[in-house]
């Protein structure tokens, strides 16, 4: 039965479908289970994301990504699903902006992005906003973005809690090399850029236990399998899945953030202090 004695309302706030499953989706099945409201906020279609030429152009690419995010979001118990259509702007930020083609999230104004998002926060009196660390996680310049549009939009809304989703640096270094066990990387993939990457554990302030939710969050990943595959390689979502339960269990059993806000609001009891 849902324990409904801190119920309240929790929106992630994401740069791309699939990031969701990757950085929050354990905390979302577990604050939906415990009868919180979990809204899910996505900036673009993910339409220049990596992957197999089978999908078809940008625009294919992109309807296949929503619906892969609707199929995410189901496994998790996500109630509402906000997209707020601006373009995918590329590993490195080099979509051109073109006319008559929706801007690239790198070039969104940040007010007027944090408006969006500020305008989803209201509505739902949103107790919680997630976004990422600084570094944007690995440093996609929409992750970086999310950041900074993130923050805005809760001093706009005044919701009182802003969490930073992230990975402490040797886990997920020891996760890339564990992988790696099992599963040959393409030359290009440096995984030695995760240990400058994400936070220093130290700097973590809360970390949720995604133990009894872990079927939920791999069927979040499972649900993204245009990000599996690229053109003649396996990507690395395709690597984590390849991960027997147990190990995928140990891998994936924690989720991480940094709390920025201020003040003495109570975090909803899902979230374990780090220290």
């Amino acid at each position: 039965m849902a324990n409904t004695a801190d119920a309240s309302t929790l929106v992630f706030l994401h740069a791309h479908p699939d990031d969701e499953a990757l950085f929050t989706s354990g905390t979302m099945a577990r604050a939906s289970t415990e009868g919180h409201r979990v809204v899910l906020v996505v900036a673009t279609s993910g339409e220049l994301g990596l992957a197999s030429g089978s999908f078809g152009d940008s625009a294919a690419l992109a309807a296949t990504r929503q619906r892969e995010l609707e199929e995410s979001a189901r496994a998790l118990g996500v109630h509402r699903t906000v997209l707020l259509g601006f373009g995918d702007s590329g590993l490195h930020g080099e979509a051109p902006v073109v006319e008559g083609q929706p801007l690239p999230f790198v070039h969104v104004p940040v007010d007027v992005a944090a408006e969006r998002v500020a305008e989803v926060l209201s509505e739902e009196s949103a107790y919680v906003l997630t976004t990422y660390d600084p570094a944007g996680g690995y440093g996609h310049p929409d992750h970086r973005q999310v950041n900074i549009v993130g923050a805005r939009a809760a001093e706009l809304a005044g919701t009182p809690i802003l969490l930073e989703a992230t990975v402490p640096r040797d886990t997920i270094a020891r996760a890339v090399r564990l992988v790696g066990k099992v599963y040959k990387y393409p030359p290009e993939f440096d995984a030695t850029s995760f240990e400058r990457a994400y936070t220093p554990r130290g700097e973590i302030t809360h970390w949720v236990d995604c133990r009894s939710v872990i079927k939920a969050k791999r069927a979040s990943m499972a649900a993204h399998s245009s990000q599996a595959t690229a053109d003649g390689a396996d990507r690395t979502l395709a690597a984590f899945l390849r991960l027997p339960m147990p190990v995928y269990r140990r891998v994936f059993r924690r989720e991480w953030y940094v709390r920025r806000s201020l003040g003495a609001s109570r975090l909803p009891s899902l979230f374990e202090p780090a220290h």
